[in-house]
C-alpha cells in the first residue's frame, strides 16, 4: 500500500483504527506561559493485541509554538510527520503530505487529561515513560549492484486474487481455503486466475533462530500451501524489506535469505515485497539494491517464486525492476473503488509502457472489479474507517459502465489481473466482467505490449498491438454524457484493410464502413474492439 514519502505507516494506522479498542494515549506535558497547558511533549499509544502477540503502540512527538503544533508520529510499521493547530484546549493534527481534508486526530485537554478521537477511534492521553521508546536498529548497507539471473516466471501478467482489498487484516487459514475453493467453482481458476495471494497480518514473530513463524490464524503454512495447490492455483504470501510490514508486523529486514528459505520450504509461489517501514531506514536512491537482495534471495531459495515489487513507482521502478528479479512493480498510488483513482493510476503508468514484456509488467494495482458488494464491516477493515464512513450509502463505487472499463483499461495495458472482490458471492454482472475471455486475452497476449492514451475531447483511444498481427482499440470516455465515438482503421497501423472486427464486450462481429466504426460510448464506459487486417 503507497504511502506519502516520509509516511510507510499509513496502513498501520488503518489498520489500528479499523481493529483497535479504546486506544489509551500516554503524554508529557510542560507548561507554556501565555497559552495554558502545552502539546510539547511525547505521547505514547497503546492499542489491541496483534494476531501475532505484540501489542500495538505508537510514539507522537509534539512541539506547539504559540498556537502551531508540529512533530512526528511513529509505530510498528513507520513513521510520518505530523502538523496542526491548537485553539485554547482543542487541537487538530494532519499528517505532512497527506492529501487529506479533515484532521485525523482531534482531542481536547480535560481535567489534565487529553480526550480525542484518533480516525474514530476514542482515546485518553496520560504520562508515558522511558520504556516506551522503539527499539533501534542496526543500518544494514545494501549490496553493491549487480543483474538477477530471469526466473522464468510471469511471461504473461499474473492473474489471481489478493486478500487486502475485501478481508485487510482478517484474513485466516480458512478463509483462504474458501476462497481457493471459490477461485475452482466460480471458473476463475479455468480462466486463468491462478494465484491466491495472502497481503499482510499473516506474519508471527521470530524464533530464537530468526526463523519467522505464521500467527494463530495461519497455524500451518504448508498444509495451506498444499491444499491450494491441489484446487491447480498457487499460493502467494507478503513481506516488506523494511523491519516492520505496513500494517506493523515483522517485515524482512536482515532475514532476507532466512525468509526466503522458509517461504520456500512452505511451497510459496508468490512474494509481495511492500516497501513500507524501510522508508525509515533507506533513502528512494537505495531502492534497487534493497529489492535486489530480496531477489538474490529468492533465486537462491531453490523454488521459482514470482517477485512482486510494492514501491508505488518511487525511484523509477520500471527501468531496473527486471534487473533485479522483478516480474512485477508497482507503478502507482493504491487504487480505491473509485473512477478518480482508477483512472489516476492506468493513467499514471503511461510513461512506463517502453518498459513492460515477458516476464517484466508495470501494476497499476489490484482490481476492484466487484468490490460495490462489500459489506460495510468489510469496508471499514479495508479503511480503518477513513473518514467517518460507516455506512453503505456514505460509500462510492464504480459503476458497471466503469468495472468494464476499468477490466479493459487494465488488459489493454498488459497490467496483472489481480482480483480483490470476495469470489465466492459474485453477482451475474462482475462474473461477466471478471471472466469475459475475450479481453482476458488481450491482457495475455503474448506479444506482452502495453498500450498508451491518446485523448480527443471526452474520449481516450488506447490501441495495443497484438501477436497475430491484430490490434485491440480501446475507447474510453471520460465526459459525463454518451458520446460517439469512431475508430479509423488509418490510426491502427494494420498494414491493410480491416477484414475483422469483433466487440469484446457485446461479443459480436462489428463492420468498418468507410474505413471506419462507430458507436456511443456510455458516460464512463469503454468500447473495446479487436481490428484484424487479416
Amino acid at each position: 500500500m503507497k504511502m506519502p514519502e516520509n509516511w510507510s505507516g499509513r496502513r498501520t494506522l488503518a489498520a489500528v483504527a479499523a481493529s483497535s479498542a479504546t486506544l489509551i494515549f500516554c503524554l508529557v506535558l510542560l507548561p507554556a506561559p501565555g497559552y495554558g497547558q502545552s502539546l510539547t511533549g511525547r505521547w505514547v499509544a497503546t492499542g489491541k493485541t496483534m494476531d501475532n502477540g505484540e501489542v500495538r503502540k505508537a510514539i507522537l512527538e509534539l512541539t506547539q509554538t504559540g498556537n502551531d503544533l508540529t512533530g512526528k508520529l511513529v509505530e510498528f510499521g513507520g513513521g510520518t510527520g505530523v502538523k496542526g493547530t491548537a485553539t485554547g484546549n482543542h487541537f487538530e493534527l494532519f499528517g505532512v503530505g497527506w492529501d487529506d481534508k479533515m484532521p485525523f486526530l482531534v482531542g481536547d485537554l480535560v481535567n489534565g487529561e487529553l480526550h480525542g478521537t484518533r480516525w474514530n477511534e476514542a482515546f485518553v492521553a496520560k504520562p508515558a515513560t522511558p520504556a516506551d521508546e522503539f527499539p533501534k536498529l542496526p543500518h544494514l548497507e545494501p549490496p553493491a549492484l549487480h543483474n538477477v539471473t530471469y526466473n522464468g516466471l510471469a511471461k504473461t501478467p499474473p492473474m489471481g486474487w489478493n486478500s487486502w482489498n475485501l478481508f485487510a487484516e482478517k484474513v485466516d487459514d480458512q478463509t483462504v481455503r474458501t476462497m481457493a475453493d471459490a477461485m475452482v467453482s466460480s471458473g476463475m481458476r479455468d480462466a486463468g486466475y491462478i494465484y491466491v495471494n495472502i497481503d499482510d497480518t499473516w506474519q508471527g514473530v521470530r524464533d530464537a533462530q530468526g526463523n519467522l513463524r505464521s500467527n494463530h490464524k495461519f497455524p500451518d503454512m504448508k498444509a495451506l500451501a498444499d491444499y491450494v495447490h491441489s484446487k491447480g492455483l498457487k499460493l502467494g504470501i507478503y513481506s516488506s524489506p523494511g523491519p516492520r510490514t505496513c500494517a506493523g508486523y515483522p517485515g524482512s529486514y536482515g532475514h532476507e535469505e532466512q525468509d526466503a528459505r522458509t517461504f520456500a520450504s512452505w511451497g510459496i509461489d508468490y512474494l509481495k515485497y511492500d516497501w513500507c517501514s524501510a522508508s525509515n531506514i533507506y533513502k528512494n536512491e537505495m531502492l534497487q539494491p534493497v529489492y535486489q537482495k530480496m531477489g538474490d534471495a529468492l533465486a537462491a531459495s531453490g523454488r521459482p517464486i514470482v517477485f512482486s515489487l510494492c514501491e508505488y513507482g518511487r525511484g523509477s521502478v520500471e527501468k531496473w525492476g527486471s534487473a533485479v528479479g522483478g516480474n512485477l512493480w508497482r507503478t502507482t498510488d493504491d487504487i480505491n473503488d473509485s473512477w478518480e483513482s482508477m483512472i489516476a493510476n492506468i493513467e499514471g503508468q503511461a510513461p512506463a509502457a517502453p518498459y513492460v514484456g515477458p516476464g517484466h509488467w508495470n501494476d497499476p494495482d489490484m482490481l476492484e472489479i466487484g468490490n460495490r458488494q462489500m459489506t460495510d464491516e468489510q469496508y471499514r477493515a479495508r479503511m480503518g474507517d477513513l473518514g467517518g464512513v460507516t455506512a453503505s450509502s456514505q460509500r462510492t463505487h464504480m459503476t458497471d459502465d466503469e468495472y468494464r472499463a476499468h477490466m479493459s483499461l487494465w488488459a489493454l495495458a498488459a497490467a496483472p489481473l489481480l482480483a480483490g472482490n470476495d469470489i465466492r458471492i459474485m453477482s451475474e454482472v462482475t462474473k461477466s466482467i471478471l471472466l469475459n475471455k475475450e479481453v482476458i486475452a488481450v491482457d495475455q497476449d503474448a506479444l506482452g505490449k502495453q498500450a498508451s492514451p491518446v485523448k480527443s475531447g471526452d474520449l481516450e483511444t488506447w490501441v495495443k498491438p497484438l501477436a497475430d498481427g491484430s490490434v485491440a482499440v480501446g475507447v474510453v470516455n471520460l465526459g459525463p454524457a454518451p458520446t460517439r465515438a469512431k475508430v479509423r482503421a488509418s490510426d491502427l497501423q494494420l498494414g491493410g484493410e480491416v477484414k475483422k472486427a469483433r466487440d469484446l464486450w457485446a461479443h459480436t462481429d462489428v463492420n468498418f464502413t468507410g474505413g471506419a466504426y462507430s458507436a456511443t460510448v456510455p458516460s464512463h464506459g469503454v468500447l473495446l474492439l479487436k481490428v484484424s487486417a487479416k
